[in-house]
């Protein structure tokens, strides 16, 4: 149920529970995610990769493996194995990671689809070929296993697209924008088994693990799963499909409202948001959550809290970044992931999220005939659209703010996410995107001629300046597009030109697609964060096949740099013509 926030009693709430019942490890294997030998093996970094162990498939039964490696340590004077030795150990017990999964290649995927006849550009247009090729490669089948204890693999029934690179598995919300472009490319197959795979595992959970490893088993990432049925819907029609699908998408939505909600109290009224919390009480993963808190000399109770504020971190699929910490974007100063509190906010892409979710399943009830249900979703979500106008408009700033529980008080620091209800149509009045719209060119953001940072504060996390990422790229652009604005319309196809002009210079350099890229330099990689900028890479794929269909009759490869301001732009160009002597 909802915890309530009021002033004078946020710090309690905030800290009621920790070290009275301990909170749980990330899964339940002693291999993967909790015990001394992840312990030992993270600590002692073998792998340049902290995610390579957890990926690793066993050889023997896990109890056979413990009492192996028990015995092995009981020979050290301190019960710590040398990182030879331990490395030894791996090699006898645990194969490389992607042995779980078997070679597969989409079968409806085919040469020519319709939406490439939209692309004028010659080189974009072979560009964008070569993109719809990269589903091949990024195709996977999990091997049906009758030892699902062995790996760390969530089995799901279906083949999907992952991401790419150290991503080997389904990621939740990465998903979303690899589904649009397969539907682009004409792949409703491929499209439709990862949704009922998604389908399946809300089924078995009651929602959609972050990613299909185990150590993600209790934790989620942004609920997607309602959009990537409409997307369905909307390319084929079928309400069979529909209708079996609803059930679940309720279910999801369930789980959001019971186990992410906050009633906020504002003016004596409460008003019911989502926010990420996550109560996992331990390291997982490649998060390096051990080496945190190994430098964190803090009692129990704090570390746990540590624990559970990455966790809650990485849900948001921002992991990690200077807006989840203490004075986030607006302090000078060098914060740390030892000063995360993602649970504290309110996040305003979140709930434009479940607002946008709230209206869907509303619609796809309507579309079934089932007034009932319909008038239930869109009574919740005009409950939404008033929490949202309350807790996080701000109507000097002409912009939403994500708000935090502990000071009552919005944060102001600059992400594209200020936007979201834009792009969700969670707003009242037409005006307020038009505002927005205004907030947008006044924040500084514009400024970067290969995309709209994430942040601008450069924290040295992933998720902050120099890196542009796809989905926000795509979220910003598409609220812009339909807003009934000739300015906000014209932005959103020069955003969609600088975006496709970086990643296609990077394409050209490197022969590659990226994860993230960096707004300072032209075709430049992101960089930042707990792994190196990854290749592949679906959601990238996605979103440039995205704005590709949409602005393909106009976009070019040859585009110069654009300016933040185009007046500006149009005076330099004016003061060089007139800078040349006049031939008689």
């Amino acid at each position: 149920q909802p915890f309530v926030i009021m002033n004078g009693s946020v710090v309690l709430v905030f800290l009621l529970g920790f070290g009275v019942n301990a909170l749980p490890s990330p899964c339940d294997s002693e291999i993967y995610c909790t015990g001394e030998l992840l312990r030992q093996v993270q600590t002692a970094k073998l792998f340049d990769d902290d995610k390579h162990y957890v990926d690793m498939k066993l050889t023997a039964a896990p109890d056979v493996v413990l009492e192996a490696f028990r015995n092995l340590t009981s020979r050290e004077r301190n019960r710590v194995l040398p990182p030879a030795t331990l490395r030894e150990f791996l090699h006898k017990f645990f194969d490389d990671p992607g042995t779980e999964f078997e070679p597969w290649t989409p079968t409806d995927w085919h040469e020519k689809p319709r939406f490439l006849s939209k692309i004028k550009d010659p080189d974009l247009h072979g560009w964008a070929e070569e993109l719809h090729l990269l589903w091949k490669s990024l195709g996977r089948k999990v091997i049906l296993s009758d030892h699902p204890e062995l790996h760390s693999m969530i089995y799901i029934p279906n083949p999907v697209i992952v991401p790419g690179g150290r991503f080997r598995e389904f990621y939740y919300w990465d998903s979303y924008w690899i589904i649009n472009g397969l539907l682009l490319s004409e792949m409703t197959d491929t499209a439709r088994g990862m949704i009922e795979n998604f389908l399946y595992l809300v089924d078995r959970y009651g929602f959609i693990p972050n990613g299909g490893r185990i150590y993600y088993e209790r934790r989620s990432q942004p609920p997607f799963l309602t959009l990537m049925v409409k997307s369905y819907y909307d390319a084929t029609k079928d309400k069979d499909f529909l209708m079996k699908a609803i059930p679940t998408l309720e279910k999801e939505y369930r789980f959001w409202m019971q186990n992410r909600s906050v009633a906020v109290e504002m003016r004596g009224q409460k008003w019911v948001l989502n926010h990420h919390r996550v109560e996992v009480g331990e390291p997982s993963d490649s998060l390096v959550l051990p080496i945190i808190v190994k430098e964190t000399y803090a009692p129990p109770e704090a570390k746990e809290k540590l624990y559970m504020e990455l966790h809650s971190g990485a849900e948001s699929g921002w992991d990690f970044s200077s807006r989840w910490f203490v004075g986030n974007g607006q302090s000078s100063s060098r914060t740390t992931l030892r000063d995360i509190y993602t649970s504290a906010l309110v996040p305003t892409d979140l709930n434009a999220l479940m607002c946008l979710n709230e209206r869907t399943v509303a619609g796809f009830h309507e579309a079934l005939g089932n007034k009932a249900e319909a008038m239930q979703y869109h009574q919740a979500y005009v409950n939404r659209l008033a929490a949202v106008q309350e807790v996080l408009w701000d109507p000097e700033k002409g912009a939403w703010f994500d708000y935090n529980l502990l000071t009552n008080r919005s944060e102001v620091a600059f992400y594209p996410t200020n936007l979201a209800p834009v792009w969700a149509g969670c707003f009242n009045s037409t005006d307020m995107a038009l505002r927005s719209l205004q907030y947008l060119k006044a924040s500084g953001a514009l400024q970067y001629p290969n995309g709209v940072p994430t942040s601008l504060k450069d924290s040295g996390q992933q998720w902050d300046l120099p890196n542009a990422w796809p989905p926000l790229q795509q979220l910003l652009i598409q609220g812009l597009s339909e807003t009934p604005s000739e300015e906000a319309q014209e932005l959103a196809f020069e955003l969609a030109q600088r975006w496709i002009r970086t990643n296609w210079l990077a394409y050209i350099k490197y022969e590659a697609m990226f994860e993230k890229y960096d707004v300072n330099g032209d075709g430049k990689p992101g960089g930042g964060g707990e792994y190196e900028v990854q290749l592949g890479f679906g959601w990238s794929n996605g979103v440039a096949l995205q704005l590709l269909d949409e602005f393909g009759d106009r976009l070019t490869s040859a585009a110069a740099a654009l300016s933040v301001f185009p007046p500006l732009a149009l005076v330099s160009m004016l003061l060089i013509v007139l800078s040349v002597p006049l031939q008689p």
